[in-house]
């Protein structure tokens, strides 16, 4: 019982900071999206390709956690875009207090889209809100299409789906289909995107999957609903 009185405390103030950094985020009309998988499924990858197909100027920042090493931050830093590396020191997942700290060192005016890598898990990051518009999660095809069951909260909260490494698919056993079904069995409006940083297959519908949240969001900060008002 004790136990379970601490998990409720921590998580109980992780949301009140969680609830103070969407306020701001949306204040600031910043798109944060939460990008969460297992070990290896190439999200620092993707985010490679992301932040390589920005152009300079654009108003881009990146937050990546991990146990340990800044291998991550110096990889994404090559782009010219604001980095940071949070080490988490054997926490197996980032929480508001963590963003909160990091963001000390930026000027949110200075930010249009905030990536969050978050630490390789597909268990504990789905427990922590930190204030993101969304949650992403990857599913390589090098791990099993019945992860979306045996891992059921990060895909019941997760607005997208991404298919890492599918230019390896001739050479896996994996069912695409089964993982799309899996998926939708978990989240019926979770969307789902193909995507290899290899050959390039699915970056185009992934860039404009991001243009479509950013125009959403700036929208509802134009026309906020009666009820934020």
């Amino acid at each position: 019982m004790t136990v379970v009185r601490v998990e409720q405390k921590v998580l109980n103030e992780n949301q009140r900071i969680a609830i103070d950094l969407r306020r701001r985020f949306q204040e600031h009309q910043i798109l944060c999206l939460n990008l969460i998988s297992s070990p290896g499924s190439g999200k620092t990858t993707l985010l490679e390709s992301t932040l390589a197909a920005f152009r300079p100027e654009e108003r881009i920042a990146v937050l990546t956690g991990d146990l340990q090493t800044e291998n991550d931050a110096r990889r994404l830093m090559r782009y010219g875009f604001p980095v940071q590396q949070i080490v988490t020191g054997g926490v197996c997942h980032l929480d508001g207090k963590m963003i909160d700290r990091a963001l000390e060192k930026w000027s949110l005016e200075n930010i249009d889209v905030l990536f969050i890598e978050n630490v390789g898990n597909l268990v504990c990051p789905s427990s922590y809100d930190l204030g993101e518009e969304a949650k992403i999660v990857l599913l390589s095809v090098t791990e099993g299409e019945d992860k979306p069951l045996k891992y059921p909260s990060i895909f019941h909260k997760s607005s997208l789906l991404i298919l890492t490494k599918v230019d390896l698919l001739p050479y896996v056993p994996f069912d695409i289909e089964a993982a799309k079904a899996n998926a939708r069995q978990v989240n019926p409006d979770i969307e789902i995107l193909e995507v290899s940083c290899a050959t390039g297959k699915g970056l185009e519908e992934w860039r404009a999957w991001l243009g479509k949240r950013r125009a959403k969001q700036q929208s509802a900060a134009q026309y906020p609903s009666p009820r934020a008002q």
